[in-house]
């Protein structure tokens, strides 16, 4: 998704030229999230209940592959390497169109009200209901078709993060230009990319026979990815972009299938400190800097005819709220928490991280342009020379500055891409479980289709189908896919509160709010596949064709969903098993 530098001279002659520079931005965006952790995070965990000494579900119903009591922090490794892929460099860029006030706006209210309250709530639910998932707590709380509908919209909703991200990654791989010639920093990063999965199943293996404290393990962490990233730049891989899309669907069949501690896991505590390194390094090359955003504040309510509502919601998602956030905090962060005390810091912690890397991608931005015209390129290769520049500010090589954030920025979508994979397989099967679980008790079909190798290959197969458009296409719809997971999320927790004696009322404005942009996002993607169909030209199958089914499939099963949730949360009388009551 390059932008296009003809927008912004337009924009720039339009809009507000407020001066703003990138330490006060900064400054701005670290008070408000720390004020929103220690505050409102704080204020929820008092409002709900947490009980320290509770037996958690990964104790519970420790089983070795999913159930896997963990440390505090590897837990939040694994959150925020999980839920911190493209979105947060590359929503805020693209939304910039708009001006950076809007965008600066949205992260910080959607940030703390709307995406870090969707984090914690989701896991806070799923680690009050045995490590359930969101289709299983609806299951619970809403009725069995509405489990049925939303684990359906949830299954199609990864075979899009599937087809967007897998196609990045392998794009960001490529170790060819258009021209043909060697792209070494995107090697390297492949490189570096391969030795990870490698090394973290060592790691893992290593720590489940002689685990350690904290701080060895930390001090390893960092030998190893010191050695990785030397040993992946000296030698770099140059496969092309249709070898890489193989290799990547092929790792996430590995970490979909594979226990969380000998995959997952270990790669995503690994993949965290480079993720942290990066928005240290944005960070302190803003402070010494101090850039001045030369994007305009606000250019208008619509640009290039893209209207700010409900674009700039759909766009930004990862930063402010994504839906895909719930399906990790439920899917596997709440099997793994040792501690409900833990929970603030995971779920609520990871997202303020989140949108301060978001509100970092921002500044780069707007100090990497020039008179209001931005660089061309992706967000990505934006982001990636940007913060390059800081780097070799402080004497690391041009070179090996490239190499180290194009590997970090590729970490971003296939630390999605593994957690996704392994989330899309759980909602397969859940999608085909009856009352038990236990496959001697299931019919043939259905010990066939919850088996896990069988749901992980169909879940694959089917996000490879989506994949051959590439990510330009399947990104809108992606977009829209997951606000509306988050709206939707949001009623179901709503429900969840209010039927556990809970106050749940500070759910309601965002809950609203995003259903009313995300359908009306969706409705906005259907028109212009129709027009294009019968006005424009250029219809084709595989790409909008496919894209079409699934946006009216998603409208179809959100609207069915909303109607069995809003009756359930709005009823004058709400029942449930009189366990649930006492959660």
């Amino acid at each position: 998704m390059e932008v296009q530098a003809q927008d912004k001279i337009s924009i720039k002659e339009r809009g507000n030229n407020f001066i703003m520079n990138g330490l006060t931005l900064l400054c701005i965006a670290l008070i408000v999230c720390a004020s929103g952790y220690f505050i409102y995070g704080r204020w929820l965990t008092k409002v709900w209940g947490i009980d320290p000494e509770a037996k958690t579900p990964a104790y519970r119903f420790e089983d070795g592959n999913d159930y896997v009591p963990s440390s505090k922090f590897t837990v939040f490794a694994h959150q925020f390497s999980s839920i911190t892929g493209a979105g947060p460099v590359t929503g805020p860029i693209i939304a910039a169109m708009f001006g950076w006030a809007p965008v600066m706006l949205w992260l910080m209210i959607g940030g703390i009200f709307f995406g870090a309250v969707q984090d914690f709530s989701a896991l806070y639910a799923s680690v009050k209901n045995e490590g359930k998932s969101i289709g299983m707590l609806i299951e619970r709380y809403i009725g069995k078709t509405g489990k049925q509908m939303f684990l359906l919209f949830s299954w199609l909703f990864t075979l899009l993060i599937i087809a967007a991200f897998a196609d990045i990654v392998a794009s960001t791989f490529n170790g060819f230009d258009a021209k043909g010639l060697q792209a070494t920093p995107n090697a390297a990063a492949a490189s570096i990319s391969m030795l990870y999965i490698v090394v973290a199943i060592c790691f893992g293996l290593f720590l489940k026979k002689y685990p350690l404290s904290e701080k060895p393990k930390l001090v390893i962490g960092i030998i190893l990815i010191l050695g990785m990233l030397a040993v992946g730049i000296a030698y770099p891989l140059y496969f092309d972009k249709s070898t890489w899309i193989y290799v990547i669907f092929a790792y996430i069949f590995m970490a979909a299938v594979m226990p969380m501690w000998l995959l997952m896991e270990p790669r995503d505590y690994l993949s965290s400190f480079l993720l942290l390194g990066m928005i240290v390094s944005g960070v302190i090359g803003v402070i010494f800097t101090n850039p001045t955003i030369e994007l305009p504040a606000f250019v208008g309510f619509e640009v290039s005819g893209k209207p700010l509502f409900p674009i700039l919601f759909i766009t930004i998602a990862c930063g402010a709220v994504s839906g895909f956030h719930s399906l990790v905090s439920s899917g596997t962060s709440s099997k793994t928490i040792t501690n409900e005390k833990d929970m603030l810091f995971v779920g609520y912690g990871s997202m303020m991280i989140e949108s301060i890397l978001a509100v970092v991608a921002l500044i780069v931005v707007g100090a990497a342009a020039t008179g209001g015209v931005m660089p061309k390129g992706t967000p990505f290769q934006i982001f990636s020379a940007s913060v390059g520049n800081f780097l070799s500010m402080f004497g690391l090589p041009r070179h090996i500055a490239t190499c180290v954030i194009t590997m970090c920025v590729s970490a971003l979508a296939l630390t999605t891409l593994d957690s996704v994979g392994r989330i899309g397989r759980m909602c397969f099967q859940e999608l085909f479980t009856s009352v038990t679980t236990d496959p001697l008790k299931m019919s043939l079909w259905q010990r066939v289709l919850t088996n896990k190798y069988v749901a992980t290959i169909i879940t694959l197969f089917c996000g490879y189908l989506l994949c051959l458009g590439g990510y330009m296409n399947v990104w809108p719809l992606f977009g829209a896919a997951n606000q509306l997971c988050a709206a939707l999320v949001l009623i179901a927790l709503a429900v969840f509160l209010k039927v556990t004696g809970r106050k749940g009322k500070m759910l309601y404005i965002p809950m609203c709010f995003m259903l009313v942009a995300t359908l009306l996002a969706l409705l906005m993607s259907i028109y212009g596949i129709v027009k294009k169909i019968f006005f424009v030209g250029g219809f084709a199958f595989l790409t909008d064709g496919l894209q079409l089914i699934v946006a009216i499939a998603l409208i179809i099963l959100a609207l069915l969903i909303v109607y069995h949730s809003v009756g359930r949360l709005f009823a004058s009388s709400t029942s449930v098993p009189s366990q649930a009551k006492n959660i």
